[in-house]
């Protein structure tokens, strides 16, 4: 790939005629969508983004030179944003994507949440800036960006989750919820704005405790800038910290403040609730789209699957999100029994205790050598998606509760049981607790849901 990557960095004035220049490429861990590829030329670092295969790209309603021309304007509207330098052509042999400067600073969630809280603070407010600066943005412009519309949103996640089995009921609950509390339609052009549509930790470059940079840009649209408050505050992306729910910086209210003192609009609560739910349905269907990417073959990585199980986060953080709603009887409705464990085994190795033997092996084996490898960090990376993956069969075959109960789905979405049904809540939580232990037994939040509904 560094051959076919010179005559790109040539045509974009980078490097000199007939310099074999690209050195050091190699493919960044982070982004469940796109490729990243870091590589050295002429004494600068850049990242090739590219698309995992063309009929993923074309499925897309943001294009990847759409992406590009996005950044380019964000950049001139003062957001922290890197400079494309080149765009892909066919006669490449690349794929679809482009290459840009690559920014100072880590997208790690430990370099932007690991700091004391004046720091904290202090970034929560280059965030906030952030966000004012990109909402600011001349809507007007950029109409090459899809549109969405909260009543047409809640009906594309609808015909998602009908397609994906229509059997969650812990998405169904959240479908029936988003459908009886849409906010009115965004009609005035001045309240749609640029929403990023991904901006989150993970997804910013931070060095210092300072923001030096926004990526990662292929879900921007036109809509409620309330969504990009609420996304950025999901559970999911606070990474453990669990108590200050904007971003992991900070309460809600004191980011809401700071977004409108750098000029962003009046914060509404209720907006941002209904954002709050809708992404939380949104990125839970999202994982189980992983599994029809890989199933399909137009991304075949291991990673597919893997996030695939990552749903019942999502569920989770829907039931805590939406549980105030039921009765307080229900509230207070001690979990079922669970069943029995199973008799440990005696006699020949069962097929968990297996995989538990191949995870230690890649573990003693396989990491060992990587760890010889200074450049093998996607390959460590991987590793330990792997040994994710058998943990996540390991621990389904000694018991895990079936996320899967299309009946009572279709009564959620029809309103023949809500969470005041006696008895419904509580079985919503024992499922998802089962389900989340086998799945994703480290998210933050399954602790802490275990202990507030197995106290009651």
């Amino acid at each position: 790939m560094e051959a076919l990557l010179e005559p790109v960095m040539r045509r974009a004035g980078i490097a000199a005629a007939g310099s074999a220049a690209v050195s050091g490429l190699m493919r960044l861990s982070g982004g469940a969508n796109m490729e990243s590829w870091l590589f050295a030329c002429a004494g600068q670092r850049f990242v090739l983004r590219r698309a995992p295969s063309a009929e993923w790209i074309a499925a897309r309603p943001l294009d990847m030179a759409g992406e590009a021309e996005l950044i380019r304007r964000a950049c001139a509207a003062g957001v922290p944003a890197p400079q494309v330098i080149a765009e892909l052509v066919p006669d490449d042999g690349l794929g679809t994507g482009f290459i840009m400067r690559c920014l100072p600073g880590s997208a790690d969630p430990e370099a932007a949440l690991g700091n004391d809280p004046q720091t904290a603070s202090d970034l929560a407010a280059d965030l906030a800036g952030a966000l004012a600066r990109i909402h600011a943005m001349n809507a007007a412009d950029l109409g090459f960006l899809p549109r969405l519309d909260p009543a047409e949103g809640v009906a594309g996640l609808a015909r998602q989750f009908a397609e994906s089995g229509g059997d969650r009921p812990l998405i169904a609950l959240g479908l029936a919820w988003l459908r009886r509390n849409l906010p009115p339609p965004v009609t005035s052009p001045a309240e749609t704005v640029v929403v990023h549509g991904d901006f989150r930790i993970g997804n910013l470059m931070v060095d210092g405790g300072r923001l030096l940079g926004v990526i990662d840009w292929e879900l921007a649209h036109l809509g409620d800038g309330h969504e990009d408050l609420a996304y950025g505050c999901m559970t999911v992306w606070r990474f453990g910290r669990l108590g200050q729910q904007a971003f992991g910086l900070t309460d809600v209210d004191s980011f809401a403040r700071a977004y409108c003192a750098a000029g962003g609009a009046a914060f509404d609560p209720a907006r941002f609730r209904f954002w709050l739910v809708y992404r939380t349905v949104w990125w839970a269907l999202g994982c189980l789209s992983m599994a029809q990417d890989w199933r399909r073959g137009t991304d075949r990585s291991l990673e597919r699957v893997v996030v695939g199980r990552r749903c019942a986060e999502q569920e989770l953080d829907l039931l805590l999100l939406l549980e105030s709603e039921a009765p307080e009887a229900e509230r207070a409705r001690p979990l079922p029994a669970p069943p029995p464990p199973a008799p440990a085994s005696t006699g020949e190795p069962t097929a968990a205790e297996m995989l538990t033997a191949i995870s230690e092996w890649l573990a003693s084996t396989v990491k060992d050598r990587l760890a010889k490898d200074a450049t093998a960090t996607r390959e460590r990376w991987e590793l330990a998606v792997a040994r994710n993956a058998l943990g996540i069969v390991q621990r389904e075959l000694t018991g895990r509760a079936n996320p899967v109960d299309r009946t009572l789905a279709d009564d959620l979405l029809a309103g023949r049981q809500t969470l005041a049904t006696p008895g419904l809540l509580a079985d919503l939580r024992a499922r998802v607790l089962s389900t989340l232990g086998a799945d994703m037994p480290k998210y933050p939040a399954l602790a802490a849901a275990r202990t507030l509904w197995e106290h009651h």
